[in-house]
């Protein structure tokens, strides 16, 4: 009979090795071990705690130190407004961190509350204040009715009303007189306005010192009442660069004249009547 077999793997030509045996030098298959972790050392953890001591230093200094708070509002740019009218209307949080304080929500509030107000800056002022930087809007012209005064802006805004004491000095006095005429019912009191306030910005500088009135008639008929009785046919608001010029021009060249037509600017005109 046979003897018992040994089952053998081919290795090197010639040569047999028992199965389950491993090549020297050969990398065992499998899962390698895991290896244990590495624990931060001294230096790494005192910079980690270095850190967070920095950051509980700061968030208690920034909000709950004693240093850092709103103790004062000032304000700037006003002219009509008092100051305490827009510290009132601001309602800046006094004793609040100051790193805390929502100046858009202050900005926000103020240009509510104020409609005098064209724009606002709200600054924190380190280390304790708030600072209000106000500019005011600018009258062009007054709409007036049953005794009160309304002042609009260049941008044709109307912002605030006063009574005659109160009413600005040297701003021209704004007369719609177009009735129920065609032009008030296609372009509407707005638009007309809107016309008024563009020729009220295209008078010359001395010009405009001397409107008291600016009447508009109809979208195409705007007139203005100087002093001294003089007065100006201004046409349109249209080509007001081109007017302006042809009126300070015209002025020069007919200096005791009392009315000017200029609502052609190529052809302007004068008379004294």
């Amino acid at each position: 009979m046979a003897g018992p077999t040994t089952t053998t793997e081919r290795g090197a030509p010639g040569t047999k090795r028992p199965v389950g045996t491993r090549l020297k030098g050969s990398k065992p298959k499998g899962p390698s071990p895991a290896r244990p972790s590495r624990l931060p050392g001294p230096r790494a953890v005192l910079l980690i705690v270095t850190a967070l001591a920095l950051l509980a230093s700061g968030v208690w200094l920034f909000y709950g130190s004693a240093w850092l708070r709103v103790e004062q509002v000032t304000t700037s740019g006003t002219r009509v407004l008092t100051p305490a009218e827009v510290r009132a209307a601001a309602a800046v949080p006094v004793g609040a961190p100051l790193v805390s304080v929502d100046t858009d929500d202050i900005e926000d509030r103020l240009l509510r509350a104020l409609p005098r107000i064209d724009s606002v800056d709200v600054v924190r002022s380190w280390p304790r204040g708030i600072a209000l930087n106000v500019v005011e809007r600018t009258p062009v012209l007054l709409v007036e009715k049953s005794g009160k005064f309304t002042e609009v802006d260049a941008n044709g805004v109307h912002f605030a009303t006063v009574d005659a004491a109160k009413a600005p000095k040297g701003v021209p006095l704004l007369e719609l007189t177009a009735g129920q005429s065609p032009s008030l019912r296609r372009f509407g009191a707005d638009r007309l306005t809107a016309a008024a306030v563009g020729v009220a910005g295209d008078l010359p500088g001395p010009v405009a010192e001397d409107t008291k009135v600016l009447r508009v008639r109809s979208y195409d008929s705007i007139t203005l009442e100087l002093t001294g009785g003089r007065t100006v046919v201004w046409g349109s608001g249209e080509y007001g660069e081109a007017k302006a010029r042809a009126l300070t021009a015209l002025m020069k060249a007919a200096p005791k004249a009392g009315h000017f037509d200029v609502s052609a600017p190529t052809a302007p005109a004068a008379s004294r009547s």
